[in-house]
Parts: structure tokens; C-alpha cells; sequence
């Protein structure tokens, strides 16, 4: 799990805590994600199941499909499992409290630190409600459509779906004065132009577009997500 930035601040030399929030791109049949736990706990209690090597019997395991949105706030325990691929944003930070690594070992037989005191410090030991998927309502401009996936003072998520194949004109974005945003390219292709450059873009592409960017305009059939903050 991740501090928030008040115990980061005093705890990590300033460093930031982390919010962040998962988009699942693709997911294989069955696959699932930890978010929290099934059950309201103690210290006591997961201590014995750190020791004893079984703290999965407490972790909440929540199926995930294709589309899935996730807000995970720190202090929650969490983990992306096998078969699910994940579009992960977050607040500008690395800093992470591992409790419990599954038993793991490296290829040297070694396991990977954890960071058991700092970690129970921030742990939200409450049981977590099953995450729920966001309310989602269609904007629409000409060639394109958004839907807002999540938002939290760090920053603001929206789907964006392009499709300009059927009409002349080309779909139109430009940032504000005060943030830049970051498009990625989920599906499709097309093409981004501006006055002074254009360049084609397919599903897997990251573009980051400055604050008080020039006229951008969109041409194609492509999703994306659209980050800002």
C-alpha cells in the first residue's frame, strides 16, 4: 500500500504519498485484482497471518473485466493479478509500503524487502466495500464522445471515444492555462496535428500535450484515456 502525503511528508523527507487510480485495458478469463479486506481486522490478526505466511485468506479479491475502473486511496491494500492488464495513474510518487509478498523469491532465493512498521502506520484495516463501478454519462462533440471515469485532487480521468471517418471536419482539443494533459491510446489509430507538426498514433502510444497548448486537432477511430490534473 501507498502513505498519504502528511505521513510521507514527515516520514519520507518530504516525498509525496501516493492516490492512484487502475483502468483495465484487457483481463483474461478469472482474473482478479486485491483491493482491501473482506473483513475488519487488528494488528493482532494480521501479524499472526504474516507470521504464520497465509494473510490471503483475509485479502478481498475482486473479479475484473475489460473497462473496470478503480480508485485505490492510500492505506488500502492492493495488488494486480495474473491476467489483468492494467493503465495505472497516479499521483507523482514511488513510494510503497510492502506488507506481504505472496512468499516469493527472487531468482537467488531471496525475498523482497517489505516494510512491515511503516506499513501498519498507514493500513486501513477496516473491511472495504466491493469496489463500484462509476456512473457514467456521454458527452458528445463533434467526433468525439467522453465519459468522466474518475476524479480526486490529484487528477482527472475521462474516456474519450474518436471517431471523425464519417464527418469532414476534425475533432478539436486544446488545454488550459494551468495544466497539461496526457493522452493514451487505448485502441485504433489516427492522426494528432497542430499547426506545426502532425505525426500518427496507435493503441499503446502516450502523448503528453503542455498547458496552454496551440489548437490540436484529431483525426480517426480511436479510444483513449485523458488525464489532467
Amino acid at each position: 500500500m501507498h502513505p498519504d502525503d502528511e505521513y510521507a511528508a514527515e516520514h519520507e523527507e518530504g516525498q509525496r504519498g501516493k492516490t492512484e487510480m487502475w483502468y483495465v485495458l484487457d483481463s483474461k478469463k478469472d482474473s482478479s485484482l486485491v483491493y482491501g479486506f473482506k473483513y475488519d481486522l487488528n494488528e493482532d490478526k494480521i501479524r499472526k497471518a504474516l507470521a504464520h505466511g497465509n494473510l490471503e485468506k483475509y485479502l478481498q479479491f475482486v473479479p475484473v473485466k475489460k473497462d473496470d475502473v478503480f480508485l485505490v486511496k492510500p492505506g488500502t491494500v492492493h495488488a494486480i493479478g495474473a491476467g489483468a492488464l492494467v493503465a495505472e495513474i497516479q499521483e507523482s510518487s514511488n513510494l510503497t509500503y510492502r506488507l506481504y509478498d505472496y512468499n516469493r523469491q527472487d531468482k537467488d532465493g531471496k525475498m523482497r524487502q517489505l516494510h512491515i512498521d511503516k506499513a501498519f502506520d498507514v493500513l486501513n484495516m477496516k473491511a472495504c466495500p466491493e469496489p463500484r463501478q462509476p456512473m457514467r454519462t456521454l458527452c458528445f462533440h463533434r467526433g468525439i464522445a467522453t465519459e468522466l471515469l474518475g476524479r480526486c485532487r490529484y487528477f482527472t480521468v475521462e474516456r474519450m471515444m474518436l471517431n471523425t471517418e464519417r464527418i469532414k471536419e476534425m475533432a478539436q482539443i486544446r488545454t488550459g492555462s494551468t495544466t497539461f494533459e496526457v493522452l493514451l491510446v487505448t485502441e485504433g489509430c489516427g492522426m494528432i496535428s497542430t499547426e506545426h507538426t502532425s505525426f500518427a498514433f496507435f493503441r499503446g502510444d502516450c502523448i503528453f500535450i503542455p498547458s496552454n497548448s496551440e489548437l490540436i486537432t484529431l483525426h480517426g477511430k480511436a479510444a483513449m484515456l485523458k488525464v489532467g490534473c
